[in-house]
């Protein structure tokens, strides 16, 4: 009778980690428009109206994102928030989202980013992932990267210029982040910032897997932030909260963070928030993130 537990356990086990690739791309609701302000689903937090976007600074088009081992190039949708005639003078963040949901669900965080210093202080440029959203194709770790790097030819199209580009990366949205500023395609950012970033799919399996067994044989994925932090040079601002139940801030963010080597790094722990209240309890009703965001961009 044992053995059969045993057996039933480890099945069990493995069905979950071969669902890791699943689990880390998992796009939620189907849409057929971006409601942004007007979206009445599940979100992390609700402005007040003092964080208005005027619509002319809410610029919604699509991109082609092809990676080098396509034959062809896949529509995805993008939302840019700011003049788009100051995009060559601007200082520009580029948001990348979490492993759920779409640019609806992520709105609110997006119009904090571009109000940090300032109302509409920021341009602040996100994108679904292919497979998410309106976006077409479907999820993979190489069309992730190619999807950020089509919104970064974009903005280099537009004018912009690395030294006036910041990534910011949450949640999965580390993985892009921090391959995109390691190797730099279409323009090599000046900072980053990860907020509750993931240390690797390999961290991720040994959470979540009492087998012991390789990542390699229950997930395609090589992400592996907490080695592509090492060959970040560029200065580095880390978040995380303190309660992260979905990934341990130990065994994830600190890991990332310990592993930078580069010019400079600050680390901010926040004491009691879960994956995704960071800005929530950073403190000040908010005004304390985008403070530090802000400062830390301007150093």
């Amino acid at each position: 009778m044992k053995k059969l537990f045993i057996i039933i356990l480890t099945g069990m086990t493995l069905t979950s980690c071969f669902k890791l690739d699943d689990n880390l791309f998992s796009p939620k609701d189907d849409i057929a428009e971006y409601k942004l302000d007007n979206y009445t689903g599940e979100v992390h937090f609700v402005l007040d109206d003092s964080y208005a976007i005027p619509s002319n600074l809410v610029n919604i088009f699509t991109l082609n994102s092809q990676a080098p081992s396509e034959s062809s190039s896949t529509s995805i949708y993008a939302i840019y928030i700011g003049d788009l005639n100051t995009i060559n003078t601007d200082t520009v963040i580029m948001y990348c989202h979490g492993n759920s949901e779409h640019m609806d669900y992520y709105w609110q965080r997006a119009k904090l980013l571009a109000h940090c210093g300032g109302k509409n202080n920021y341009g602040v440029l996100m994108v679904d992932y292919r497979g998410y959203g309106l976006s077409q194709g479907d999820p993979s770790e190489d069309g992730l990267y190619a999807d950020v790097d089509a919104a970064l030819n974009w903005l280099k199209e537009s004018g912009l210029t690395g030294d006036r580009l910041v990534m910011y990366g949450y949640s999965m949205g580390s993985a892009p982040s921090c391959e995109l500023t390691s190797k730099p395609r279409s323009l090599t950012p000046a900072k980053l910032i990860l907020e509750a970033p993931f240390a690797s799919a390999a961290v991720m399996v040994q959470d979540a897997s009492v087998l012991g067994l390789p990542s390699s044989f229950v997930t395609s994925l090589v992400i592996d932030n907490a080695e592509e932090i090492k060959n970040i040079n560029q200065p580095f601002m880390w978040m995380h909260g303190t309660a992260d139940s979905f990934l341990n801030i130990e065994t994830h963010g600190q890991l990332v963070f310990d592993n930078y080597q580069g010019s400079y790094g600050e680390a901010h722990k926040i004491n009691g928030a879960d994956h995704d209240d960071v800005p929530v309890l950073y403190g000040n009703n908010y005004q304390d993130y985008m403070n530090d965001i802000d400062a830390f961009i301007k150093r």
